[in-house]
């Protein structure tokens, strides 16, 4: 008796589980170590104060222009900036910021791929659907011309 079980053994092997856990291990590294290094970059430079004291926004945030952006630190993170007073010192700084046209933007970016890549993953498994009722098609014919 046949199992139902559709996972392709080909996909089980330790060679093909190996390379996974490689790519995946490879992914996480990329990210972490992404993490860890911009870490480091902002501990060497001074805290600014926004960071340390209660702050006041004076100027919303806006988009950079390419002068600043290349600059400026804070344009650098995002491309867009906000200006702030700090409440005990009265210093004004700018501040990085995420805009909210930008986060529309990126939100339907990804709801975009995420249909793109739901339509595919679709096609391939009726794709596959059907490659594996022919093919149990086949077996079954196969069988009755064997009687």
């Amino acid at each position: 008796m046949e199992s139902d079980c559709r996972i392709p053994v080909a996909c089980c092997r330790p060679r093909i589980l190996a390379l996974h856990a490689l790519f995946w291990g490879l992914v996480s590294l990329r990210v972490f170590g992404a993490a860890l290094l911009s870490e480091e970059k902002t501990s060497a430079v001074a805290a600014p104060c926004w960071l340390l004291e209660e702050f006041v926004v004076t100027v919303e945030c806006s988009q950079c222009s390419s002068f600043q952006t290349k600059s400026w630190l804070a344009c650098v993170q995002t491309g867009y900036v906000e200006k702030v007073n700090c409440t005990k010192t009265s210093k004004e700084e700018y501040k990085s910021c995420r805009s909210t046209v930008m986060e529309e933007h990126l939100f339907w970016k990804f709801e975009a791929a995420m249909l793109a890549l739901t339509a595919f993953f679709a096609v391939i498994v009726v794709i596959r659907q059907r490659w594996l009722d022919r093919l149990a098609s086949e077996k079954v014919r196969r069988q009755i011309e064997s009687i």
